[in-house]
């Protein structure tokens, strides 16, 4: 068996193990009830390993309702997120790994394929359409997942795309501007809300957009995508090449580059943390954050401590020069669980297996994973779900379980949140609005090694030159020397296999 991740000498900690015995017996007769070692009767055992985003372990409250209703007893092994990869890699080269295990993210998932490939972990798809549930999973993102056209995983949905803009509504109506359409709209609210003064206190005290030190997630690979520009690769002339290499994507760097030489973006944005870029924001200095238009909710609730006048409001649709609005997207998941071999045994334990997954899937397990016990941790209002106001007590009880959901509300029927702050209410709607307009990556489900190996410090080569070209530091014949250097360091390679695995 290949063990291309293997991390030499590491010796790991034990696993934080949270999981109660629930030695109460269900008579359920659901798929997936019946034990090996108890009887066909008594609880399944297993155990899962997934990502701990809280401060420490879980209360078992919901983890003792889901055993019950599933009639299984299971070993949660929580992993803290900034250490996960380690443990993960650590379990799978010690065969210590258990009978579900989640990937963390996209990246870890593509680590694994030798290993997929390598068959160490059970192959799913043949078994889908016997499960109620798991036979919803959304054929889109499902593909995104695919090895070689096998299904080996079970995914956590998450929107295709958040993207767009959070924006001062108090000061566009102050200045008699509408949310922006196009791309010129958008310069001229950055303009105005830079030199009119927005917030009428006679001073040159405001800049338009905020933005931070991050090329995909700040503001950069959004307004590329109204430009045209594909989604991390595209084809031309029938060859999958990266975004950096079509026009739109220098038309993006132009564009921030007349943002930047006006004033009306911050000037030190290429070393700006994320948290800075938003208090820029919160504390009235700038007036436009593209991003997720879910941050809506934190900006507001901090803003409005400075400034109870605050109005905010969130805008998606900004057409680019070809008059036509595009939004870059993920593949639509934020983690996989994954089955393998080494403590999976039989095919009889695998179904087991998926279809406690299965009843997992279903709504009142989704909402019990999401949102906690009813009437307890949180309560329905106008058909979403409404948390308790202890936040500590809901991030104690609950939040860690979030973790294991699978699928989406669309295909588990959970409750969505209950938002009684409009702009936020009107985000969710705008994610899903989104899906109409999706730049897909060509190269989710393709392979590279060399991509795997250095297409992080490749990366660096471009983001580096981006940044050159918008700050003025050099020009069009300096970018293309850097694309150059990108192709003799490797990139020439990426090209060729991504476009050799596309053929296949």
């Amino acid at each position: 068996m290949k063990k291309k991740l293997w991390i030499a000498g590491i010796l790991s900690l034990f696993l934080i193990i949270a999981a109660g015995c629930n030695q109460s017996e269900n008579t359920s007769t659901n798929e997936g009830s019946g034990n090996a070692e108890k009887g066909e009767d008594g609880p399944f055992k297993f155990s899962i390993m997934a990502n701990l985003h809280t401060p420490e372990v879980p209360d078992e409250k919901v983890l003792k309702v889901i055993e019950e209703k599933t009639n299984t007893e299971i070993e949660m092994q929580w992993v803290p997120d900034n250490n996960y990869e380690d443990r993960l890699n650590t379990a799978f080269a010690t065969n210590s790994l258990p009978e579900a295990v989640f990937m963390k993210n996209q990246n870890t998932f593509i680590q694994f394929k030798d290993a997929i490939r390598d068959e160490q972990f059970w192959e799913i798809g043949p078994y889908l359409d016997e499960y109620e549930n798991l036979s919803k999973l959304k054929e889109q993102v499902v593909d995104n997942t695919l090895v070689d056209g096998k299904l080996y995983t079970l995914y956590q949905g998450r929107p295709l795309s958040r993207q767009g803009i959070i924006y001062r509504k108090d000061w566009a109506d102050n200045l008699g501007l509408e949310a922006p359409t196009t791309t010129e709209e958008f310069f001229e609210m950055a303009r105005a809300f830079t030199e009119d003064d927005p917030d009428g206190n006679g001073k040159d005290d405001t800049f338009g957009v905020t933005d931070r030190n991050d090329l995909i997630y700040g503001a950069f690979k959004t307004v590329a995508s109204w430009f045209g520009t594909p989604n991390n690769w595209g084809e031309k002339d029938g060859e999958l090449l990266p975004e950096f290499m079509f026009s739109e994507y220098k038309e993006t760097m132009d564009f921030f580059k007349e943002l930047h030489e006006n004033g009306y973006i911050n000037k030190d944005f290429p070393v700006t943390s994320k948290v800075d870029q938003q208090e820029f924001f919160k504390n009235g200095s700038a007036g436009i954050y593209i991003g997720s238009m879910g941050d809506v909710v934190s900006l507001h609730s901090d803003a409005v401590a400075i400034n109870p006048d605050i109005d905010l409001d969130v805008h998606n649709k900004v057409t680019g020069p070809n008059g036509e609005y595009g939004i870059w997207a993920i593949p639509g998941y934020g983690n996989l669980v994954m089955f393998p071999k080494s403590t999976v045994k039989t095919e009889d334990d695998l179904k087991k297996i998926l279809a406690f997954f299965d009843q997992l899937m279903g709504a009142e397990l989704s909402n019990t994973l999401y949102w906690g016990i009813e009437d307890d941790t949180y309560t329905v209002k106008e058909g979403g779900a409404l948390p308790i106001e202890d936040q500590a007590r809901f991030d104690r009880e609950v939040k860690a379980y979030q973790a294991l959901e699978i699928g989406e509300p669309e295909t588990n029927g959970r409750y969505e949140g209950y938002f009684d702050y409009e702009p936020k209410a009107k985000s969710e709607e705008l994610f899903i609005d989104n899906e109409n307009y999706l730049i897909n990556d060509p190269t989710v489900t393709l392979d590279s090694e060399t991509y795997i190996q250095d297409g992080a410090r490749l990366q660096q080569i471009i983001t580096d030159v981006t940044y050159q070209y918008i700050l003025g530091q050099t020009d069009e014949a300096g970018f293309e020397k850097a694309i150059e250097k990108w192709k003799k360091e490797g990139g020439e390679k990426i090209i060729q296999e991504f476009n050799e695995s596309n053929s296949k």
